[in-house]
């Protein structure tokens, strides 16, 4: 399972170890890093909110329920607050902007801590006309665009900008077509076609999540439903899904 795959499942499998661990009652001598207290609790399941405190050790949740008495080096006091898993916006484009400001402050202040990109069009792959046609947007950035592949980008984003959000991407296949086609009415040939399931199949086993489209916009709305159909069977073959925007 790639990184960016087994990261989001991470946080889904987040949002139900809160009730997961709410059964039980923890002692009363247990030390937390950070103790939430009295917030309402709402641990993404669809169950109603409940009354109650979270404690943290380290990164991981490590009690949820009435937790009165336990110790915590730093308390933070949610009375009248909401306590619930990070939200995911499954519609970012921060791609470039997670490169300049890895604080993603605009996204955590609204409490979304996983973005979701690559609607149609992806950060990746790319090639050189792609890169200048990309120009604008890098140079208002302030980014050197310096990738060509999904590996690449991901490379860069962790080891040099490391986000404080998770992030994960579909391979667009509007990206995908304008990388082998560019952006003429007309259907794929044969040959393009196979080459637009090698890019797809490499973006897969770089991370990707799956197989977008955005099918008002140019060039997406070129592709025949049958062209998208093969693009997302490969992507089907590693356990992507498909998404339309």
């Amino acid at each position: 399972m790639s990184v960016m795959r087994s990261a989001l499942l991470t946080v889904l499998a987040a949002s139900v170890s809160l009730t997961v661990v709410a059964s039980g009652q923890p002692a009363r001598s247990s030390r937390f890093d950070v103790l939430i207290t009295n917030g309402r609790i709402v641990d993404g399941t669809g169950s109603p909110w409940m009354r109650g405190d979270v404690g943290i050790v380290g990164d991981r949740i490590a009690a949820v329920g009435r937790l009165t008495g336990a110790g915590a080096a730093a308390t933070i006091d949610a009375t009248n607050l909401v306590v619930a898993p990070g939200f995911i916006d499954l519609l970012g484009q921060s791609e470039f902007n997670a490169l300049v400001d890895s604080r993603a402050a605009s996204k955590i202040t609204q409490g979304v801590t996983t973005e979701v990109t690559g609607e149609g069009s992806s950060i990746a792959p790319v090639n050189d006309r792609l890169v200048q046609e990309a120009a604008p947007s890098a140079k208002h950035f302030g980014v050197a665009q310096d990738w060509r592949t999904l590996d690449d980008y991901l490379r860069r984003l962790g080891e040099r900008s490391h986000p404080a959000i998770n992030m994960a991407t579909f391979v667009g296949a509007g990206g995908i077509r304008n990388y082998v086609i560019g952006k003429d009415d007309r259907p794929a040939t044969a040959a393009e076609l196979e080459r637009m399931k090698r890019l797809v199949a490499e973006a897969m086993e770089q991370g990707a999540l799956g197989l977008s489209t955005s099918l008002q916009y140019v060039p997406d709305r070129f592709a025949s439903t049958d062209e998208i159909v093969e693009l997302a069977k490969v992507a089907a073959r590693y356990g992507g899904v498909y998404f339309t925007h």
